[in-house]
């Protein structure tokens, strides 16, 4: 614990949780690339995270977005926990000066981040089919909303810090395969059905003791919820690259996570998101090793090589289910 920068204290004197003359002690929180988190210790004992988005995402490409992106976070928040009060951290204050939200501390010793879980080589699918059917409850509780739909209209921020560096980044990247990923980027813009979170990733959920907890939902948009599916299924691909001893293990993680999801798709046929969501993920696959925002954990040229190839197989002759790029993954590495 150390000293807070002022910022941060702004917005929590904004809040009245610290004096003016008060100078709580804090620490920086390792996250994502697009915002300051810190966990500062308040004078009456609680102890909160304070998270600022930042308008220059801290990654290597020029990558920018609008900071107003935290209070549709605070929305999402809001939202999620009515449909499912423990799917999301309670919102304490939403500083929309500062683009910063604050937020309960929730401490490690019950609260484990489900990416530091299965870097550990913690492959759980029941873990994986809680959080399939979290998701999806969130999904059907927003569907065709008009009112969800109003509250949400963020689609250049969605376009700016999801479909742009993710998609039409790799598209740039990959000439030959540039018609089908700007295809996909059309078809997932032009989708209008449920509340995305956005940014469903390992490291984005807390394990808690009521089950998953969604975190950063600062992408958050009302759009094709198929995108979340893929989104999450996509790094439970990539992680057997990083854990290869538990690759058998992600390969269950991925069957029980989508098998869960897709049975609580009531807002629609399942095949038709199923096949959206199929036409997403190879797409994503390719992203997190030639976008905007590579993986940090797969470095080695061979396995890039092996992303590209099923990537590539899927982007050229698209599946209309998610099980066949499983099944080609799994061969890939000789499993």
């Amino acid at each position: 614990m150390g000293p807070v920068p002022n910022d941060i204290l702004t917005v929590l004197r904004r809040a009245a949780m610290v004096a003016l003359e008060e100078e709580p002690p804090g620490e920086p929180l390792i996250g994502g690339v697009s915002s300051d988190i810190w966990r500062v210790e308040l004078a009456d004992g609680r102890s909160v995270c304070v998270k600022r988005a930042l308008a220059r995402l801290k990654v290597k490409a020029d990558w920018r977005a609008p900071v107003e992106r935290s209070g549709y976070e605070a929305a999402w928040i809001r939202v999620a926990r009515g449909i499912e009060p423990a799917a999301a951290p309670e919102l304490l204050f939403m500083d929309e000066a500062a683009g910063a939200i604050v937020m309960p501390y929730l401490p490690s010793e019950r609260h484990r981040l489900w990416k530091e879980v299965l870097r550990a080589g913690e492959v759980d699918p029941l873990v994986a089919a809680a959080v399939g059917e979290r998701l999806a409850a969130i999904h059907a509780g927003t569907a065709r909303s008009a009112e969800i739909a109003a509250a949400f209209p963020t689609d250049a921020i969605f376009h700016d810090i999801r479909l742009e560096p993710y998609l039409l980044a790799t598209a740039r990247a990959h000439p030959a395969l540039r018609p089908e990923l700007e295809r996909i980027a059309r078809r997932t813009a032009t989708t209008k059905l449920a509340l995305v979170h956005g940014d469903i990733s390992p490291k984005n959920i807390l394990l808690g003791p009521e089950g998953p907890i969604f975190l950063d939902a600062e992408c958050a948009w009302y759009g094709d919820p198929a995108f979340d599916l893929a989104f999450c299924l996509n790094h439970l691909l990539l992680k057997c690259l990083w854990t290869p001893m538990a690759a058998p293990d992600f390969l269950l993680a991925f069957d029980a996570l989508a098998s869960r999801y897709l049975e609580g798709v009531v807002w629609e046929p399942r095949a038709e998101l199923e096949s959206r969501a199929a036409g997403l993920l190879p797409g994503l696959f390719l992203a997190r090793i030639d976008g905007k925002s590579p993986v940090e954990y797969v470095t080695a040229e061979a396995d890039k090589e092996r992303v590209r190839r099923v990537a590539s197989t899927f982007l050229q002759a698209p599946s209309p289910t998610l099980t066949p790029i499983r099944e080609a993954w799994a061969e890939e590495l000789g499993l």
